[in-house]
């Protein structure tokens, strides 16, 4: 599979709803809600929103998205920014093929020459233990929801991390304002 991953175009934005949609099925309007949201108030300064485009020459299909958001930490010491990585949506077509772990593979460089010194993230530890990240907790993280699962609540360190950057994640305001933090009782 020849997939091209780069910074997502304003001309992307049909394609980035198309693959939400597909990948979260009946939760996908309100995370492409969230995707709009985001790119307005926390991809504009510090955050990044990558695409996975089929690479076949001339072809312009998005098979895939992941976003990395400025959020807060914490921290004894001040206020740090530091990168979410939410949502990662990969077209069901494209699932499978590794696409999901080269577009978090990209994200995490990307945070990474950000500065950001830690990525967070919600999801699960054995698809992203294999990518680097691992749990927040015994690091001295705190979730910023108790509706978050330990097991779900990771982090991979960045190069500009320092042992006193620990303390409270607090995601960037969309993610409160959609109620898209933790698990819900269904």
């Amino acid at each position: 599979m020849d997939m091209m991953i780069r910074l997502e175009s304003p001309d992307d934005g049909v394609g980035v709803r198309g693959v939400v949609t597909s990948a979260f099925g009946d939760e996908g309007p309100l995370i492409c809600e969230l995707v709009d949201l985001l790119r307005v108030h926390a991809c504009g300064r510090d955050g990044l929103s990558l695409v996975a485009v089929d690479g076949a020459p001339g072809a312009t299909r998005v098979a895939g998205h992941v976003m990395v958001t400025r959020s807060r930490l914490d921290a004894p010491r001040r206020l740090l920014d530091v990168g979410v990585l939410s949502p990662l949506a990969v077209d069901p077509e494209y699932q499978g093929h590794g696409l999901g772990g080269r577009l978090v593979a990209a994200a995490i460089e990307a945070a990474d020459e950000t500065g950001f010194p830690a990525l967070f993230l919600e999801g699960d530890p054995a698809f992203y233990g294999r990518l680097g990240f691992g749990p927040a907790t015994p690091l001295g993280f705190r979730k910023p929801s108790l509706r978050i699962p330990d097991a779900a609540f990771q982090v991979r360190l960045l190069s500009a991390h320092e042992t006193w950057m620990t303390g409270t994640l607090v995601y960037a305001e969309p993610f409160w304002d959609l109620d898209c933090v933790g698990l819900r009782d269904v």
